[in-house]
């Protein structure tokens, strides 16, 4: 027997080690961003971070967590789907591109990817050049099936990007003082609450328990 023990100490060692599996995701509904779309991103860009860049990329260095307000996927999905802005008078001033996430998470825990991640999408004033954006079907109060997915999908983004942060919607104008910030219009803010201290306590809780500890503020 003592000479088996090296042997499961250095296979605990590996499994520990070993990259976390891509949790199930739903691609029935991915965007593949087209012409307009494209143009409209790269406008987003030139209007509030860069005035000569050239590409729609992102490298994911943070996570920011939200909810829908919609309480239907498809109603979510509809939202989601066209290339242009279409009501949100708050935000309307910044642009023609619609908000949007690389991931959508229902009520039921299915993910669906709607973009790949190194793509901007538009779900966080200032931060999105830098950022993963992961909206959850509801408001108020998500489900204990949302939350398991929300855990498994950026335990596997960690270990696919050099994540740093993890933050909630409602914590992101602590980065407004962080070189991280890149919103040329200071004017250009809005007061979130999603998807609740609650939730993202929850969410961190459950990642601390598996080893991964990011960042809520710089």
């Amino acid at each position: 027997m003592p000479r088996l023990l090296p042997l499961l100490t250095l296979a605990s060692a590996l499994a520990l080690a070993a990259p976390a599996p891509a949790p199930k995701l739903d691609t029935s509904h991915q965007i593949q961003p087209s012409p307009l779309r494209q143009k409209l991103i790269l406008e987003y860009i030139h209007q509030h971070y860069d005035p000569s860049a050239t590409s729609i990329n992102i490298t994911p260095k943070m996570i920011v967590i939200h909810w829908t307000a919609i309480s239907s996927l498809q109603s979510t999905l509809a939202a989601f789907g066209p290339d242009v802005l279409s009501g949100r008078d708050d935000i309307q001033r910044g642009g023609k591109l619609n908000t949007g996430a690389h991931f959508l998470v229902d009520r039921d825990g299915t993910i669906y990817k709607l973009l790949d991640e190194t793509v901007m999408a538009r779900h966080t004033i200032g931060l999105n050049r830098i950022a993963i954006g992961i909206e959850n079907v509801g408001s108020g109060s998500l489900t204990a099936a949302q939350l398991a997915a929300n855990q498994a999908l950026v335990r596997y983004l960690v270990n696919k990007y050099p994540i740093q942060y993890l933050i909630g919607h409602y914590e992101y104008g602590s980065f407004r003082t962080s070189p991280l910030w890149e919103e040329k219009d200071k004017t250009y803010f809005t007061v979130k609450s999603d998807p609740g201290a609650p939730f993202m306590a929850a969410l961190r809780a459950g990642l601390a328990g598996q080893g991964i500890k990011l960042k809520a503020a710089p």
